[in-house]
């Protein structure tokens, strides 16, 4: 007995839509994710912590292996990257805290805006169905 399979449509680069659609919506889970942490980062005493971002981390690794080869995996990288040198960055300038608070606050809120910037822009192009350019 012959099995019904539901037709599905190849892009131009032979990747099915489904899985496009997929790398979408949870690209964009992980955006949003991403974009709650750095507002409460650039907010105070809107800390929400750390398990969203672990949350978000997971999802990008877990997924990106889906995306090699077309433009979602530009989103999976830029997000990454833009995780790896704020935490860089963060541990860094943590001295600052413990020597001098104020400077300290200063340089934690310039990476957490600049953390935002990179996150709110990503979202914009991946909405847009652009790739990211690293």
């Amino acid at each position: 007995m012959a099995q019904d399979h539901e037709p599905y449509t190849v892009t131009e680069q032979g990747v099915d839509v489904r899985v496009l659609d997929s790398l979408n919506t949870w690209g964009m889970v992980s955006y949003i994710l991403h974009l709650v942490v750095a507002a409460a980062a650039v907010f105070p005493g809107a800390q929400v912590g750390v398990t969203l971002l672990l949350v978000a981390v997971v999802i990008d690794l877990v997924k990106r292996g889906d995306a090699r080869g077309n433009w979602h995996e530009t989103h999976y990288r830029w997000r990454l990257k833009s995780l790896l040198v704020a935490g860089g960055l963060y541990a860094v300038t943590a001295p600052l805290f413990l020597l001098l608070f104020v400077p300290g606050q200063v340089a934690w809120w310039i990476i957490s805006v600049w953390f935002l910037y990179r996150i709110i822009k990503g979202m914009l192009a991946l909405n847009a169905g652009k790739p990211m350019e690293n």
